[in-house]
């Protein structure tokens, strides 16, 4: 040994390691250097034992390069306080992308053994942007062989492959996993084959309550049979992008079709709008986008995939209680389901059905009228037959279920409903409190001079110009738009004037 070290020295640097960790879970890892961030969160992770709090600084963007992955169980990642809204520190999606694969994944919570983990209070941009899907994971990925983990209060949008949260089911031994409170979208873009979803779950027993999705594309929650998941009070809507389904009951895959005690309830599906401005006659508008959920709740795989799965069926699940409104294809439509109880789902405000067979549909599809309820009964268990009580009784037979996500919405026309989503209220709420705010301003202000007045007036003008330029812009693409006048368009007109075809309910 050499005389000057002190014979002590491992277990102090072991003390003062420990110290230096506990320090960093009382405060916050910064997001500067951006060079050594990725590294430095995966670092104290790795090296932060059981239990460990990774805090994110608020206000800040971590440019990572990399997934975040928690190593052990019950550690945390959050941002310090606990903020909810844009406070909320960022991850940014930000490593190498070529020729289709590249990094996707933000946080990753599926190691081995990652029972107990959690996520809270962050912000996560996947900074797809307008580029095509990478083949990769989800902004999450949670689950896998794993117990009782937490995502609560989180923002996860613009995820770069598939979803925007998902939760893996791991050898099937996932388990009760609870995802709250969370706010994403959007998520991919309504290009074919370029969806992304909300929330994709695949866990047993586990929760997706009150969480907030806008923007997603391919489904808002796609529930992989997740045998004994309660899925309730959530919020789905769309803006500017087609949504080809609310809520997902289909996947047949990976649990062999099994839904026992699987319960989709009390959930708010919220289709497209008319936002071209309403005068006091109209009932209806246009949607500038022609934005439209296609089926509000799907069941059974048929619904989704064809023919992909023959005959087999989802059975043991439960729909119930669940609120539509706005402009969908159809409301809730079953197929290849057995032991199903779908009851008390119900259209609230104003509703219209609308669509028509689009290219993407096989020759030989018989494409059903669009409408609120429908089932096709030759793929359905006798036990789910009507006056079985286990479905409404409003349900309506159609002879061909397959592939219904085929169907399109029509190019413009006056054909969606007028009503109200989360983002419009909110907008609403900014557009008055910034009011308020400009005339407090203005008040505090009045012993400005009267170059601020002149100043004024010259970025007034400014913005004035700019306002016609974009404007002229915008209408003269919302005009080319409106004059496609297609053999979709024309089919959709012609089913629209069908008294089948729309329904209005206060």
């Amino acid at each position: 040994m050499n005389s000057g070290q002190s014979p002590h020295l491992p277990s102090v640097n072991r003390r003062h390691k420990q110290r230096s960790l506990s320090r960093r879970a009382d405060n916050c890892e910064p997001a500067d250097p951006a060079n050594t961030v990725t590294d430095r969160l995966n670092n104290v992770l790795l090296n932060g034992g059981n239990g460990y709090t990774l805090s994110l600084c608020p206000n800040q963007r971590y440019l990572i390069q990399a997934p975040i992955t928690f190593t052990q169980p019950n550690q945390e990642i959050s941002t310090l306080g606990y903020p909810t809204g844009d406070e909320r520190a960022m991850l940014v999606v930000s490593g190498p992308v070529a020729d289709g694969k590249g990094h996707t994944v933000a946080i990753d919570g599926t190691c081995n053994d990652c029972d107990g983990v959690k996520l809270r209070n962050i912000q996560i941009d996947g900074t797809r942007g307008d580029s095509a899907p990478t083949d990769g994971g989800g902004n999450i990925e949670m689950g896998g062989d794993n117990s009782n983990q937490l995502i609560e209060y989180v923002r996860s949008f613009n995820p770069r492959s598939w979803t925007c949260l998902h939760i893996a089911e791991g050898p099937l031994t996932c388990n009760n996993v609870v995802v709250q409170n969370n706010d994403l979208g959007p998520c991919g873009v309504d290009t074919f084959q370029q969806w992304a979803d909300g929330i994709s779950i695949a866990c047993r027993n586990s929760i997706v309550r009150n969480n907030m999705i806008q923007g997603a594309t391919d489904g808002g929650i796609v529930v992989f049979g997740s045998p004994g998941t309660l899925i309730e009070k959530n919020t789905i809507w769309v803006l500017n992008q087609t949504l080809l389904g609310g809520i997902n009951v289909v996947d047949y895959n990976p649990f062999s079709g099994d839904y026992t005690n699987t319960i989709v309830r009390n959930n708010l599906i919220l289709g497209g709008f008319a936002n071209d401005g309403q005068t006091p006659s109209d009932t209806r508008g246009s949607n500038y986008e022609s934005a439209i959920i296609k089926i509000g709740i799907a069941v059974g795989p048929r619904t989704w995939f064809g023919d992909k799965f023959g005959q087999n069926r989802n059975r043991n699940g439960v729909v119930q209680n669940n609120q539509l409104s706005g402009a969908f294809s159809y409301g809730i439509a079953v197929t290849s389901a057995d032991n199903f109880t779908i009851t008390g789902n119900t259209f609230v405000g104003n509703t219209t059905f609308i669509g028509a067979k689009g290219p993407n549909c096989s020759d030989t599809d018989h494409v059903p009228t669009p409408g609120p309820w429908i089932v096709d009964w030759g793929t359905v268990g006798t036990d789910m037959n009507a006056g079985s009580g286990k479905m409404q009784s409003d349900f309506v037979g159609i002879s061909d279920g397959d592939s219904l996500t085929c169907v399109l919405p029509p190019n413009g026309g006056d054909f969606w409903p007028f009503g109200s989503n989360p983002s419009k209220s909110s907008s609403s709420s900014t557009s008055g409190s910034g009011s308020s705010g400009s005339n407090s301003s203005n008040s505090s202000g009045g012993g400005g001079g009267g170059g601020g007045h002149a100043a004024g007036i010259g970025i007034g003008v400014v913005v004035a110009v700019l306002a016609v330029g974009v404007i002229a812009f915008f209408g003269r693409r919302w005009w080319m738009k409106k004059q496609e006048d297609n053999a979709h368009y024309n089919a959709a007109r012609e089913m629209a004037n069908r008294s089948e075809y729309t329904q209005k309910l206060q």
